[in-house]
């Protein structure tokens, strides 16, 4: 400024610099002396004058003024801080050198309207609208004044915004600058304000900028965060800037990391600071206090004292400082110096302590050298003992042996005349045993034709009803329910279908919610016991989609379902009848997805499409399939683990994993009747159809809808198959869908399925028992589809069926009479075996003589032993020697240790 030159700056300088070299806290002495340096430039001659008469009313005089308010708040708040809490002045340094206009302050709150006494010129939502207060006086106006950057809005809380929260919830970032014309020439205020609504997790430094002022800097490394963190105001009050002619407020935001951002642009006008008038100086006197008028000479003269007076004061401080910089180089090289000493007396302490920890590291060393020696002695000791013991015990046995193999001769030799009576005596056994064998054929013949029997009785059709319980949505949504199992018992099943009406369904079992997998397998589990036998069976599930059709037919690992528990139970007969038939098992696992059969074992996709064919026999089958044998249930499990797998599932609004195919498992079952040689070939169908779906409630799209199609499509195939059969038409439409169509030989051989009703039947056109479940949902949300369910099965259950027939395998009796004739051969092999017992007698004295030979080898074998006996009893007096060498070292190697303990 233009006051720079003038003696009394230089010395307020000088003394600032002297301060800023002796305290602590610098950044208050540079504060105080922009303070300082900004009244001086504004000081007229008479201010002047009166401050070189009496300093102290540069602090006191009214006219003058005051820019400490900050200071004076920073220095009350240090006050009251501990001397730990001064650290905190390094971050106010920085905000202090954010502010590059001195006039101007930071506000850590939001605007109010109280504090605002000026006229407001305009009111900018920087990102946000126009918005009218009931105060006439303010206005916000629009984000309209831009160029560049882009808009931020939040919903989030602004904690402390006062009273217009909302100028702080939206705002103006990237690189962007505002121009605003039609002002008149005049000083103005600029209030900026802000509020970091993007980093709310910061870190500090995430977002540093500029700010311009009629391309004057007026905020240097600006960052938000760092002074207030996240979500709250911040305030730049105070920005003058001069309008000129041309009218234009010009702001321009210049990002240094990050992107600039600012939320509101108030401009106000500035008042108007009246000029001091020039005054006529006067002293007065001491006597007689009369006004003397002062000369410009002698004001000069005055400063000029003034000036001398300071710098002599300057000089003396700096020779002061000079000297006590002296001092302490001196002191410092001295405490060098001592520090050298000392790192070297630590050095050879160091040393001595190492040679003493290597000495006591050899002495433990030996001693654990010989605490090992003297271990591995007395194990060796009782090794040796515990061998000659284990030795002499053997010896006591082989002699107890040889006694015994002796006395067994003797009485082979005499039981001779014996052996051909017991060889009689087996003959006429094995003569029994052919007559038991025919009237065992012949009981299990007539048990499997009741058994047959009493299972046609019960139905040709057996429909069992499941209901899944309510789902935690439909709790809580307070779904009411519309399924009654007052009578379930008895296997009627109530629905109330609106009002105090209620429909009646009867079906062979029902099944509540309480009921467990067990529960519903134990009434289908005779079907297994008809695949073993030669008969057809086919077991499937039909329903509403998410009402547990897949759950019933493969449940969890924990809690398995119908498929599993089906194949355990059919293992389990076939290894209780392994004496009389032998079963050879395989299983194939298949789905129906858009009309396309698909393998699930296949590992590899081909582009060959399956097709169902018909087999000179008339069975319907698939070539091209995988058929895996299986031997347990384990690898059963692997089977229907990788089928599950590759299943398609999808998600729709009424099931989250909603089964988008028909899964269908099929097991081929070969048995043999050893005794009779007959042989059947009877399959198993297990089918877990996909749940019928209202497009409507689905609202499926896409993929989702193509899927749905195909399944009702399926379905109602299936439900014409059923009319057709309940009906005893003459015409049954199988080849209108390829699930039908695959399971012909099922619908008319074997065949089970599950849905929320379970249903078994004997097909009169075919050679087949047949189970359906059908699952329903007892949710008053899901009443229209239980009720097309029930009728279905309803439809179902009453379907006349024939008999079943079984299956028996033709192409294998030709191979079981050469069985039969081989068996007779090996009877008579059996003879030559009885003349061979008398060889083994003989055999038996021969090796009675071996055990001889054998007990005199063992005998020198103990003598050997007892060599390395003697030698380890040497080689013991040899160590114990070494012990007491080493013994007498480590007593040297202790007085050593003594010494240097001592030195």
């Amino acid at each position: 400024t233009q006051n720079q030159t003038h003696p009394i700056f230089q010395l307020l300088f000088l003394f600032f610099l002297f301060l800023h070299i002796s305290t602590k806290n610098p950044r208050k002495i540079s504060s105080i002396f922009s303070a300082t340096k900004h009244l001086i430039s504004q000081m007229d001659d008479s201010q002047l004058n009166a401050f070189l008469q009496n300093p102290d009313t540069l602090f006191t005089n009214p006219s003058i003024p005051r820019v400490f308010d900050w200071e004076k708040n920073d220095m009350a708040l240090n006050q009251d801080k501990p001397s730990s809490a001064m650290d905190e002045d390094e971050e106010e340094s920085s905000v202090d050198s954010m502010l590059c206009d001195s006039n101007s302050r930071l506000i850590p709150f939001g605007f109010s309207k109280s504090n605002c006494t000026d006229e407001i010129m305009m009111f900018i939502n920087a990102g946000g609208e126009a918005l009218n207060e009931a105060d006439s006086r303010m206005k916000f106006l629009g984000d309209s004044y831009f160029e560049g950057g882009n808009v931020m809005q939040t919903n989030e809380h602004i904690a402390e915004a006062g009273d217009c929260p909302f100028i702080y919830q939206s705002a103006r970032f990237g690189s962007f600058c505002y121009r605003f014309n039609n002002f008149p020439p005049g000083d103005y205020f600029v209030d900026l304000h802000f509020a970091e609504i993007i980093n709310t997790n910061g870190p500090k430094g995430m977002r540093v900028f500029n700010v311009y002022m009629q391309e004057e800097k007026v905020l240097s490394d600006f960052d938000i965060f760092s002074v207030v963190g996240a979500n709250k105001p911040l305030q730049v009050d105070d920005l003058r800037v001069s309008v000129k002619e041309d009218g234009l407020i010009a702001m321009r935001f210049e990002g240094v990391i990050g992107s600039p951002i600012v939320c509101g642009i108030c401009v106000r006008k500035a008042q108007n600071i009246p000029v001091p008038q020039a005054s006529q100086e006067y002293l007065k006197c001491n006597n007689c206090a009369a006004d003397i008028e002062v000369s410009s000479a002698q004001k000069k003269l005055m400063r000029t004292k003034v000036t001398d007076k300071y710098e002599k004061k300057i000089q003396e401080l700096t020779t002061q400082c000079q000297l006590k910089t002296h001092e302490c180089h001196e002191a410092w090289m001295s405490l060098t110096a001592a520090n050298e000493q000392l790192e070297k007396v630590r050095m050879e302490l160091d040393n001595k302590i190492f040679q003493t920890r290597t000495l006591d590291e050899t002495v433990g060393k030996q001693a654990e050298n010989l605490k090992n020696i003297t271990s591995r002695y007395g194990h060796d000791k009782k090794y040796w003992a515990a061998a000659v013991h284990d030795l002499q015990e053997k010896i006591m046995i082989m002699k107890n042996e040889h006694a015994q193999l002796s006395h067994d001769a003797h009485a082979c030799a005499e039981s001779i005349p014996e052996l051909n009576k017991m060889v009689t005596g087996i003959q006429a056994l094995v003569a029994q045993s052919e007559d038991l064998k025919l009237k065992y054929s012949e009981e299990q013949a007539k048990r499997k034709e009741l058994y047959n029997q009493i299972q046609e009785t019960k139905g040709n059709i057996r429909v069992f009803c499941r209901c899944r319980p309510l789902s935690k949505e439909e709790i809580s949504a307070g779904c009411a329910l519309v399924v009654d199992f007052d009578a379930a018992k008895d296997g009627d099943l109530g629905i109330l279908t609106g009002g105090s009406t209620k429909k009646t369904f009867k079906f062979d079992q029902v099944y509540t919610p309480k009921d467990n997998q067990v529960d519903v397998f134990a009434d289908a589990s005779p079907l297994v016991t008809s695949v073993l036998d030669g008969y057809n069976v086919c077991i499937f599930a039909y329903g509403q989609t998410g009402t547990g059709k897949t759950f019933t037919m493969e449940g969890t690992d924990q809690n398995r379902g119908v498929n599993y528990r089906t194949l355990e139970q059919l293992f389990q007969i076939a290894k209780e009848r392994s004496e009389t038939f032998m079963y050879n098992i395989s299983v194939s696992v298949l789905e129906v997805y858009n009309e396309q059969i698909r393998d699930l074992l296949s590992t590899s996709p081909t582009s060959k499409r399956l097709e169902i064919k018909q087999s000179a026999e008339g069975f319907h089958h698939v070539p091209g399939i995988i058929e895996a044998k299986v031997d347990n249930i384990k690898e059963v499990w692997n089977v229907l683990q990788i089928g599950s797998n590759s299943r398609a599932v999808g998600s729709t609004n009424v099931n989250e994993h909603s089964s988008r195919s028909h899964c269908i498992l099929h097991i081929m079952v070969k048995s043999k009747n050893l005794m009779t040689g007959d042989c059947t070939k009877s399959k198993l169908w297990l089918v877990d159809l996909a749940g019928s779906e209202r497009l409507a409630k689905t609202d499926a799209q896409g993929e989702r809808l193509k899927e749905a199609q195909n399944i009702n499509k399926s379905l109602s195939a299936l439900g014409d198959v059923i009319y057709a059969l309940a009906t005893k038409s003459s015409h049954i439409p199988y080849r209108n869908s390829k699930l039908t169509h695959l399971l012909q030989d099922s619908l008319g051989n074997i065949w089970v399925i599950q849905t929320v009703v379970v249903l078994k039947r004997v097909n009169s056109r075919g050679d087949s028992k047949t189970l359906m479940f059908v699952q329903i949902s007892p949710s008053e949300r899901d009443l229209s589809e239980t009720l097309s369910s029930l009728n279905f099965a309803t439809r179902v259950r009453g379907i006349e069926l024939g008999p079943a027939k079984r299956q028996v395998d033709t192409s294998e009796l030709q191979k079981m009479k050469t069985m039969l004739d081989k068996a007779r051969q090996e009877s008579r092999s059996k003879d030559e075996s009885l003349r061979k017992l008398e060889e083994s007698l003989q055999n038996l004295e021969s090796k009675a003589k071996g055990r001889d030979q054998v007990y005199k080898t063992q005998q020198e074998k103990i003598k050997e032993l007892e060599c390395q006996l003697e030698l380890k009893t040497s080689m013991q007096n040899q160590s114990e020697k070494q012990v007491s060498q080493l013994s007498d070292r480590l007593k040297g190697r202790e007085e050593i240790c003594t010494g240097l303990q001592q030195k």
